[in-house]
């Protein structure tokens, strides 16, 4: 989106989300500020390429004990090889440095990504993420539930597009709720572009098969801007805090009210503090 010939920003999205929740919206604010912006499907997620029939090895929950002390756990990929991805896709485009934004899980690849492709990373944005690092807190149980628990595959669409907007409740922002109408709206387009739960437990096993990121924020020089909702209950707070300081000059931006979403009544702010950032990269 954009002109080719603008600064790239290649935004990376979270487990088990499309490139639709960068909303064409906020995606306008940064090309009117004079951006070229890049969104696209992780793999096992959307359009792209699926892993049918690979199973995460062992169990899920000795894993995540794993993961709160830090240490990585087999798995089928891990967001090394997803931020390998994401450089591979702007050597597909001829892009020789991009802005690099990521959300959720997509915030670790970006950070991956900073630290592995330091030569293809102008600046780095971080929302609403975290490092994995020890002893974090670990998510609040209804919330990390509510995205890794659904209805059956089998469920009817109606079924799957009423669990989605009750995540989103359950993660949202509390002091901006979304229209229902919207939720729903966003739920049917996300269903009937690529409707994949299977792919989320692969994505799960690759947040819990790369362990600690902190070796990587140690590696990162680009400018580093990190947002974070101080009422996100799926991603905690102090994971934001975590990545802002294991990375050298980073800075840290909290907003009150925000969860684990991109409420359209922050989108400027949010743009705001990116751009500074992404200037910063330009002097």
């Amino acid at each position: 989106m954009g002109n080719p010939d603008d600064p790239a920003v290649l935004l990376i999205m979270g487990l088990g989300a499309q490139l639709l929740l960068w909303r064409p919206g906020f995606c306008q604010k940064l090309i009117d500020l004079g951006y070229r912006v890049i969104r696209f499907d992780n793999r096992d997620v959307g359009l792209s390429t699926k892993l049918d029939g690979q199973r995460v090895p062992g169990s899920q929950y000795p894993a995540m004990l794993r993961s709160v002390l830090g240490k990585p756990s087999a798995a089928v990929y891990t967001l090394e090889d997803m931020a390998d991805d994401a450089a591979a896709l702007l050597d597909h485009l001829d892009i020789e440095r991009a802005h690099i934004v990521g959300g959720s899980m997509g915030g670790m690849i970006a950070q991956i990504v900073a630290a592995r492709h330091a030569e293809r990373t102008r600046s780095l944005g971080v929302i609403f993420s975290s490092n994995n690092q020890a002893a974090l807190p670990p998510p609040h149980p209804k919330a990390l539930f509510a995205l890794l628990k659904g209805p059956p595959v089998d469920s009817p669409r109606e079924v799957i597009i009423d669990n989605s907007v009750r995540v989103s409740r359950i993660i949202g922002s509390p002091g901006y709720p979304a229209p229902e109408e919207r939720l729903r709206a966003d739920a049917a387009e996300s269903y009937d572009r690529s409707y994949y739960p299977v792919g989320v437990a692969r994505h799960f096993g690759a947040v819990l098969g790369s362990g600690s990121l902190r070796h990587h924020n140690r590696k990162i020089s680009a400018p580093t801007v990190v947002l974070h909702g101080r009422a996100d209950r799926l991603m905690r707070p102090t994971g934001g805090k975590a990545v802002a300081g294991n990375i050298d000059g980073a800075r840290l931006v909290m907003f009150d009210g925000m969860g684990h979403d991109l409420p359209e009544q922050l989108w400027d702010p949010i743009v705001e503090q990116l751009e500074i950032t992404f200037r910063a990269a330009s002097n």
